[in-house]
């Protein structure tokens, strides 16, 4: 099979630009062709682009660009709803801090920084079908229009065509049962400091928060909430009522109480049930494969789902660029990653759970928490096997790694 030169990427978000960089980088040329007719700005909430995917962007030339628009979270310190501090992770060691973006911005970095970089970007080009032949795939867009390239890159997100196309019987998007909200408040938390982050095991549910430098409060909410809702739904809902039940669900907790009091119904934005992806059987067919949501998506309790899909675009491209034929380099692609990112979504599935933790299990973990973050539950070993996580851009890639088998309990 002739070597690949040119890829169409299929979704403009975060994994989509990073890939087609990663491409170029590799001397293959990509387009991006993204679903929405603009560039989706103010679409989502804040995410942590952690050290490793900071390293990933670091590859191909946008960390900077990155790490300019984030905050710095040094710190992670757990609290319960009486402001009492139950365990802390501090920075790794010789690692640059997390950055925690909101999600239109790294969008917009990305896209410019992949824009200067030459590589083009189609907007309200909504996928509906692939036509494979022998040398390549074509696309068809909602729009009429079509496309051909060597390979086709699904990059397109947890409710993802591509995925579908490559597989259609693959197990689509599973719910987690909390319901999500990301506010600001017009409020300074007292003793709070500007370079960590705080989660909050309150009385009722989960909430973190983390200082912004015009003195506001970012903060989000996870409620227990079973039956699945979308974004969509969720806003059907004035603001103004779920503010109302917000100030209700945290009135006893510490600074819970403070930070949906001050917060305005217009700075209030209801997100629904988050959506996960279960292990994914089939990441590739023939001249199709996929990267980030797509294909892994863990919880947002990871806060590892930006950068687990930085790397997986960077691997891909290295595995392009290294092994001829285009079945073994998929599959050392998967190789190099379906582990990895399903580990983590397995740690990600058990912080879900502790944040709906009943009023018992909220007593023990606020007295074993102290003691567990000192000795078996530190931060290097919780966090350093993934945030430590390099990747050898030069190193040739041989396509032996084994392919791990799904594990389909995550």
């Amino acid at each position: 099979m002739a070597p690949v030169k040119n890829a169409l990427i299929i979704g403009g978000g975060i994994g989509g630009p990073v890939a087609a960089m990663a491409l170029r980088k590799a001397g293959i040329e990509s387009t991006v062709y993204e679903a929405y007719d603009d560039t989706a700005d103010g679409v989502g909430a804040m995410l942590t682009v952690a050290p490793n995917g900071l390293d990933a962007l670091r590859i191909i030339g946008a960390d900077k660009s990155v790490q300019a628009i984030g905050l710095p979270m040094k710190d992670l310190n757990m609290m319960d709803g009486k402001g009492r501090t139950m365990g802390a992770f501090r920075a790794l060691a010789g690692l640059p801090p997390s950055r925690s973006v909101w999600r239109s911005d790294l969008h917009r970095a990305l896209r410019d920084v992949a824009t200067a970089q030459g590589v083009r970007i189609e907007y309200g080009k909504r996928l509906v079908r692939v036509d494979e032949r022998p040398d390549g795939v074509v696309a068809f867009f909602a729009d009429g229009s079509t496309a051909d390239g060597n390979v086709l890159v699904g990059a397109d997100g947890i409710h993802s065509t591509v995925r579908s196309l490559i597989d259609p019987q693959a197990p689509g998007p599973s719910t987690v049962p909390l319901l999500n909200f990301g506010a600001v408040a017009d409020y300074s938390v007292p003793g709070a400091a500007s370079d960590a982050v705080y989660f909050v095991f309150g009385r009722r549910a989960f909430f973190g928060y983390w200082l912004q430098p015009d003195g506001t409060t970012a903060w989000y909410a996870n409620v227990p909430h079973h039956a699945r809702m979308t974004a969509a739904e969720a806003r059907r809902t004035p603001p103004s009522e779920w503010l109302r039940r917000l100030q209700e669900i945290y009135a006893d907790d510490v600074p819970g109480r403070d930070l949906a009091g001050h917060t305005r119904a217009d700075r209030l934005s209801a997100f629904g049930t988050n959506a996960i992806m279960p292990s994914v059987p089939h990441w590739y067919r023939d001249r199709m494969v996929l990267v980030g949501d797509s294909a892994h998506a863990p919880s947002p309790s990871s806060g590892q789902g930006a950068s687990q899909a930085m790397e997986s675009a960077v691997q891909l491209a290295r595995c392009l660029r290294d092994i001829p034929d285009l079945g073994s380099a998929f599959a050392a692609y998967e190789g190099l990653r379906r582990g990895r990112v399903e580990r983590i979504a397995a740690r990600a599935a058990r912080t879900n759970d502790s944040k709906s933790y009943g009023p018992v299990a909220k007593t023990m973990m606020r007295l074993m928490m102290p003691l567990a973050t000192k000795t078996f539950l530190t931060a290097e070993k919780t966090l350093g096997p993934e945030q430590r996580y390099r990747i050898d851009w030069d190193a040739p890639v041989t396509g032996e790694t084994p392919v791990p088998v799904p594990n389909r309990r995550t």
